[in-house]
């Protein structure tokens, strides 16, 4: 009998989600922490959750941020060639995201590098070079506001950041990292529940030092330490994409106003003519259509608006996304159903 690909039984219960629900926010929580608040078993936990991450749609993510310039990249493909180009881009290590979406032939990517010079390098001869690009659109996020940690579909309390985005305060400054802290990072990217004792011992550091470290990096809006779980698990299966060009006369208040919007998970600011970009997901595309309605049509300032669907993601928080068979190469797209116009 053939062994079943994890990925194809990828329906979660109850119970899974409200280990999801609790690890999203203590990450390194134990297994018996977990199954105390959920009412399970911790032998049941650990193998619900190893069971979850073997589909590939929930993993551990660990990432530094604020180290580098993040770009946005919009890049143009010839006909037939755009699911190359999207693999191509997200191979790369810099990359942090890849997608493409409704709309002109062009892959969606967010990238990290060094500095302007690099950043030249990648468009006009990395990517720039590749074959059936072309052209590139690039955007500097000049300031960010909220990212995937701050959409809890849970129904909790905002999370610290967007409740700073949503009264319009800037978030605190970044702290000082230092090498260790980066290679404390690396590791927890490898594996983000390592025991504090591997962890020392990787680091050829005091148990108590590593977490005075990770405590510090924790407490900080520059390390992201989180349990992912991709939308569609979470009942949110539409994923747009928005672009909006704000008058800065009227920037701080349409800020404000999107950040109270519970169904965007990542708000920045960017160079450019549009100079607002957004993503948000939703359980139904009526739900979107809501959403864009409500989230838009009252904004000051706002000289255009541009709105996509999200067809495929091939990278996520810097990690590829795992592509079901069953899909042969075509995401589901939202339909329109009996009730809904047209």
């Amino acid at each position: 009998m053939a062994e079943t690909d994890p990925l194809e039984q990828s329906s979660f219960d109850g119970p899974d989600l409200a280990i999801l629900q609790f690890l999203a926010q203590r990450p390194r929580a134990s297994f018996a922490e977990a199954g105390e608040q959920v009412g399970l078993h911790e032998r049941t936990v650990a193998r619900r959750l190893e069971r979850m991450l073997k589909t590939g749609r929930v993993r551990f993510i660990a990432a530094l941020l604020g180290e580098g310039l993040v770009v946005e990249l919009a890049v143009r493909c010839a006909p037939g060639r755009l699911e190359e180009v999207a693999r191509a881009i997200a191979a790369r290590p810099d990359t942090r995201s890849v997608e493409v979406a409704t709309g002109d032939l062009v892959v969606l990517a967010e990238m990290v590098v060094a500095d302007e010079a690099e950043l030249l390098d990648l468009i006009d001869r990395t990517i720039g070079g590749m074959p059936g690009v072309l052209d590139i659109h690039s955007a500097l996020v000049l300031r960010l506001l909220l990212t995937a940690v701050d959409w809890t579909p849970y129904g909790t309390e905002p999370t610290r950041m967007r409740r700073l985005a949503m009264d319009g305060l800037l978030p605190p400054p970044p702290i000082p990292v230092d090498d260790i802290d980066r290679e404390l990072a690396d590791l927890l990217a490898e594996d983000a529940r390592m025991p504090m004792t591997s962890l020392a011992v990787r680091l050829n550091l005091g148990e108590s030092t590593v977490r005075r470290r990770l405590n510090r990096l924790m407490a900080s809006h520059v390390f992201h330490l989180r349990l992912f779980a991709e939308p569609s698990v979470l009942g949110h299966p539409v994923e747009a994409r928005f672009r909006l060009r704000v008058e800065h006369a009227h920037l701080d208040t349409a800020l404000r106003r999107l950040a109270h919007e519970p169904s965007i998970r990542h708000l920045v600011v960017t160079t450019g003519r549009d100079n607002v970009l957004g993503y948000s997901s939703h359980p139904t595309a009526a739900d979107m259509h809501t959403f864009h309605a409500r989230a838009f049509s009252g904004l000051d300032g706002v000289r255009e608006v541009q709105t996509a669907l999200l067809m495929r993601s091939y990278k996520r928080a810097g990690r590829p996304v795992r592509i079901r068979a069953a899909d042969h190469h075509t995401p589901p797209l939202p339909r329109v159903g009996p009730g809904e116009p047209r």
